[in-house]
Formats: C-alpha cells, structure tokens, sequence
C-alpha cells in the first residue's frame, strides 16, 4: 500500500519560490492499478520520484507498506527500495558496458536476499517484452524502445510489491507497447503488484483501476483551478496552468506581436544612428 500525507515539493528560482507540488494527500491499496494523467510541468515525474524516494519533500511523508521513507537514512532507504520499489525509468538509466540480459540482473545481483542466479527468470523477461534474441546486445546497439522495454523487465525481477512507471510504453510501437502493457496486467493480477504509471496516453491509462487527471481550468478571473478524478476517487491536485489552452496561445501571439514590434523599432534607431554617422566618415576628417 502506498500512502502520501500533505505531500508538498517547492524549489527555489532566484527569489522566487516555486511550488511544484502543493500539500497531497492519498492512498493506493494494495495491488491497485493506478494511473496518473496530466500536462508536461505538472509535476507528475516529481511525484512519482518522491513516492520511490528518489527526492525528499518539502514538507510531508510518503509511506511505503507502513515505512515513511521521505526522511529515512541512504543506506536504510536503498534497502527499503530494493525490497520494495521497481522503477521504470523514463530516460531508460541502462547501464552502457552492461548487456540486456546483466542489466536485468544487476539488481537481483545486488540483493543478499537472493537465493537464486535469477537467469532463468531475466530470460523469461526479456521474452516476454520481445527481446528474447536481443539478450546479448549493449544498449547502444537497441533502439529507444528496446532500451525501455529493458528497463521494464529489470524493475520485475525481483518481484517487487510496488512498480512505478514514468511513461513505460511511451517509447514502444503499437505490437509492443501493448505487449508490455500485458505483462503489467498479468503481474498485478497473479503477483498482487501494486503499479502506479505516469502517462499521457488516455487508452493506456483506462485499463487502470484508478485515474487521476489534472483538468485545465479557466482564467483565474473566471473560476479557481479544480481537479477530479475520472471514476469519482478521492482528489489528487496535481498543479496545471493557469491558462487554458485557448488563452495561452492567444497569450502567446499577443507576445510575439509585441516582440516583432520591439525588435522593428530597435532596427529602425540602429539603422537612423548609423546613418547619422555617415557625414563623419568623409577623407577631410582624416578617418
């Protein structure tokens, strides 16, 4: 189970403060598909950082089967991570003089809990997310997609009880991507596995048991932001814009207007006082 109490992330911008994510509160059950939705700079990614412990908060506490992590010891929090936590990560974090097959084994390598060599299940991984002839390739050898559907099945290989996606097929073709998308029911259904996904695919996150999405409000002067979820669950407020996408770009043009106004005139005054210059640059003055 995955529990967050007045969750908040803020970081400093000069003299500015900025709240990335403000004040959540929410629980994922045990063994619940759980997807989370919303625009690019909504602080998904943070969130789901914070909930592998990969951050620390502000303020507030994120508790993992009962054990609050935010503020726990590196060396105690790694062990937490390893026993509980698969991570997919959305810019793969391979490992370069690794193959495909070692990469999904380092972290089975580096759990003294193991009782197998796990080779036979990394294998059956890497099948079961069409790589089963690309086992012996270095990352630089396999294309983006195949780098994260690497990633995918290092964050199962030990079972874990929670697994946290940043964007798990959002590098995958169509045959793939629902390929993977499989092997994520099927774990969560036989294993009781715990997922929690960061997308912005609407068909990707109906399979989920809950969705969270961020609605993009009007203008402040109109109504204050509000947010709900698709299937009436508890709130989750992950911040928006303030504009909706209508008035941004209408913002946008409005800026352009006057920037092409601005550098106009400035070309304009360069160009009248370079030619004021000109009767000076004349054989009499001696230049």
């Amino acid at each position: 189970m995955i529990s967050v109490e007045g969750l908040r992330k803020s970081i400093r911008n000069g003299s500015r403060t900025v709240d990335i994510l403000k004040g959540l509160d929410f629980t994922i059950p045990r063994g619940q598909f759980a997807a989370i939705m919303g625009s690019s700079g909504s602080g998904k990614s943070t969130l789901l950082g914070l909930m592998a412990g990969l951050d620390t908060p502000s303020e507030g506490n994120v508790y993992l089967n009962g054990i609050a992590i935010s503020y726990l010891a590196e060396d105690k929090l790694a062990q937490v991570r390893g026993k509980t936590i698969g991570f997919v990560f959305q810019s793969y974090q391979l490992i370069p003089t690794l193959t495909a097959l070692e990469n999904v084994l380092l972290p089975h390598e580096l759990n003294a809990d193991a009782k197998d060599s796990g080779l036979s299940r990394a294998r059956e991984l890497l099948s079961s997310v069409g790589l089963g002839d690309r086992m012996d390739h270095y990352p630089v050898q396999l294309s983006g997609g195949e780098q994260q559907r690497v990633a995918l099945a290092r964050a199962f290989i030990l079972r874990p009880p929670i697994v946290l996606a940043d964007e798990p097929t959002g590098n995958l073709d169509t045959t793939n991507g629902a390929h993977v998308l499989e092997l994520l029911l099927n774990l969560n259904r036989a294993e009781g596995t715990t997922l929690v996904l960061v997308t912005h695919d609407p068909v990707l996150a109906t399979y989920a048991n809950r969705r969270t999405r961020s609605i993009r409000p009007r203008p402040k002067a109109h109504v204050r932001p509000h947010w709900r979820t698709a299937d009436g669950d508890s709130l989750i407020p992950i911040r928006c814009e303030d504009r909706c996408p209508r008035d941004a770009l209408l913002s946008r043009q409005v800026f352009l207007r006057h920037s092409l106004r601005r550098n106009w005139r400035r070309c304009v005054n360069r160009s009248a006082r370079l030619l004021s210059l000109i009767p000076q640059l004349s054989p009499e003055s001696g230049t």
